[in-house]
């Protein structure tokens, strides 16, 4: 094999990662939406799941690594999509 063919099969194991990441990360948003509650859903971790994010974004391309800038820049809108279902939740069923 290739060194040009060992690149290439390492970016699709990267962005095939990714897709199956990013998969159930929607998945759970959108059953949060979906399902219309905040119950059984910490907004703790949609904050730290944002915080991280935005660190590994800026590692990420610290390190040149398009996979990962990608990657963790669509967690990140995932993390803050989350958030915002749940405050809609929230908001809906009367909690503030």
């Amino acid at each position: 094999m290739t060194e040009a063919q060992k690149g290439l099969l390492t970016e699709l194991l990267g962005w095939g990662a990714a897709v199956i990441l990013l998969a159930t990360l929607t998945r759970q948003v959108y059953a949060q939406w979906r399902d219309g509650t905040w119950r059984g859903v910490s907004q703790w971790l949609f904050i730290g799941q944002v915080c991280a994010s935005v660190g590994f974004v800026a590692y990420s391309w610290v390190l040149g690594n398009l996979v990962f800038v990608v990657t963790n820049a669509l967690i990140l809108a995932t993390a803050v999509t989350g958030q915002f279902v749940y405050w809609h939740n929230r908001r809906r069923t009367g909690r503030r």
